[in-house]
């Protein structure tokens, strides 16, 4: 496996160095320069490789990846209009996106996972068969020390801190004698409860998926309540008073381009609305990447050599062409 992963790489380094030859030759200008979201999650970094090469290597154009999470993103979109292309944007608890899509400042393609993200707050299975109460609100309230005492929450800039946020505040989480750790980025969080399962010790926090970490680790959801759009609304707004319960609902995945990107690259635009994956896909793509300790770039070889039936139906058939001499 080792010697598979540095040949692997080494394929992946030394085709970059080829294919940027061949692409000035075939026509960069035809395409121009395109710039897309590298969100700091795993499925996203991956998308954005899988999307980059194939605009790369089968229309020729000149990629660049901006690293973003999802409120800088459409706060530059919304202020510079770039970059062209986020990869995947997860709308729930994200305003933003709802005023630039009634504005007409971005067109949304597609949803990019399906059937969509799954959000929530859980714990490790293994505290919820030996405390079944912990996986309602009532238990956990009542048993902070059972969990750990303190709730997981996400970095700055990812939506879900706003909507976590709120349900804290609705709780009052703090109150009932939780810690709320904010943790510095997604890897931070992933490392959290791996080794939480590993050493059999409490977790509380979000999560979602598809994810490596739901893959690989059992772990059970809290019932946070039904669904409540007004609360949820309410709650995904750091500037809303009248917060309330609400669960997650399954969160559309969605990417999204500038309108005028759209516009002025309708076969890209087509290119972005195909490129879906469905999240069993999506969590054996990650599966073999944190097995491999894989870069997003290495997984889209990985991708792109073994799913030639999935992403040759988004490609146009001159992309294809180009690509099926490339991809072995």
């Amino acid at each position: 496996m080792k010697k598979f992963l540095i040949t692997t790489a080494f394929a992946a380094a030394s085709a970059t160095a080829m294919f940027a030859g061949a692409a000035q030759a075939d026509g960069h200008a035809a395409c121009g320069e395109i710039t897309i979201t590298e969100m700091n999650w795993a499925s996203a970094a991956v998308v954005t490789s899988v999307a980059s090469f194939l605009m790369e290597q089968g229309y020729g154009c000149d990629v660049t990846k901006v690293p973003s999470s999802t409120t800088p993103s459409l706060a530059s979109v919304s202020e510079t209009g770039k970059p062209d292309i986020v990869t995947e944007l997860w709308i729930n608890g994200t305003p933003a996106y709802k005023e630039l899509s009634e504005a007409g400042t971005i067109t949304t393609l597609t949803d990019v996972l399906l059937p969509g993200g799954v959000e929530g707050w859980w714990i490790p299975t293994y505290l919820a068969e030996a405390h079944p109460e912990l996986t309602t609100l009532e238990g956990l309230l009542a048993n902070p020390d059972l969990v750990g005492g303190r709730f997981h929450q996400c970095p700055e800039g990812w939506g879900c801190k706003n909507t976590n946020a709120g349900i804290i505040r609705a709780l009052d989480l703090e109150g009932a004698g939780f810690e709320i750790f904010q943790h510095g980025s997604g890897e931070t969080m992933a490392t959290s409860i791996a080794s939480a399962v590993e050493n059999q010790e409490p977790w509380l926090g979000y999560y979602w998926g598809p994810t490596s970490v739901l893959g690989k680790y059992d772990m059970t959801m809290v019932d946070l309540g039904e669904y409540n759009e007004e609360a949820h609304t309410c709650n995904s707004d750091p500037d809303c008073e009248d917060v309330g319960m609400s669960s997650y609902p399954v969160g559309p995945v969605k990417t999204v381009v500038t309108t005028s990107f759209a516009t002025d690259h309708p076969d890209l635009a087509e290119l972005m609305t195909n490129l879906t994956f469905t999240n069993d896909q999506m969590n054996t793509i990650l599966a073999w990447q944190e097995a491999n300790n894989a870069s997003p770039d290495e997984t889209a070889v990985y991708f792109l050599t073994n799913y030639s039936d999935v992403w040759s139906g988004w490609v146009n058939d001159a992309a294809r062409e180009k690509l099926a001499g490339l991809i072995k």
